[in-house]
């Protein structure tokens, strides 16, 4: 008969109240760190600001031909629409959701996307749109209207609006996290800025 021999087990020591309260601070403080990031972010990344004064640009389009924003602007007042474009189905729906109630307005809609013309056109027919859409290559006028760098996107619009005036003033500009706003909620927005 063998007998084998058990060594004893070290005595489990309990955390000290000091030790245990640093890991709760731990446990939480990272969890609330990262919450005031993101509302901080979010905070920073909504703020609603653009130029004061349009600032005037000629782009080309996906029909082949050149819209300035001077010329449109001599027929009324402009919504200039800057979104993510390719790759965004939502961004592209949202022209047919808003154009027909923006001209019952009198208002013109400028559609800029900064891909390449071809690559527009097609996803634009995907989505049955016959409007052109301007290209912003090298998204220039995209950072000049503050559109570029708003919800994490550094080299393109995300889904941005700014409302020109006829007479050259910026009389609305509003980001939005979502790819697609509802047309009743856009136009409510836009409805209360035409108002002011």
């Amino acid at each position: 008969m063998s007998t084998t021999r058990t060594r004893p087990r070290p005595a489990r020591r309990r955390p000290s109240p000091k030790t245990s309260l640093w890991r709760w601070v731990g446990f939480i403080a990272i969890p609330l760190a990262l919450a005031i990031l993101v509302a901080v972010s979010t905070v920073s990344e909504t703020n609603d600001t653009g130029p004061e004064e349009a600032i005037q640009f000629e782009l080309p389009t996906t029909a082949g031909e050149t819209v300035a924003l001077d010329e449109t602007l001599a027929e009324g007042d402009t919504l200039l629409y800057f979104s993510m474009g390719v790759g965004c189905d939502g961004c592209f729906a949202q022209i047919p959701e808003i154009e027909t109630a923006l001209a019952e307005r009198g208002l013109s809609l400028l559609s800029i996307m900064v891909d390449p013309a071809p690559m527009v056109a097609a996803e634009a027919a995907r989505f049955g749109i016959q409007t052109p859409i301007l290209i912003d290559d090298g998204a220039q006028v995209s950072r000049d209207y503050g559109m570029v760098g708003v919800y994490g996107h550094a080299d393109r619009p995300s889904h941005s609006f700014a409302l020109v005036r006829q007479d050259g003033t910026i009389g609305w500009v509003r980001h939005y996290a979502e790819m697609f706003v509802p047309a009743d909620a856009l136009l409510a927005e836009l409805d209360a800025a035409l108002e002011s």
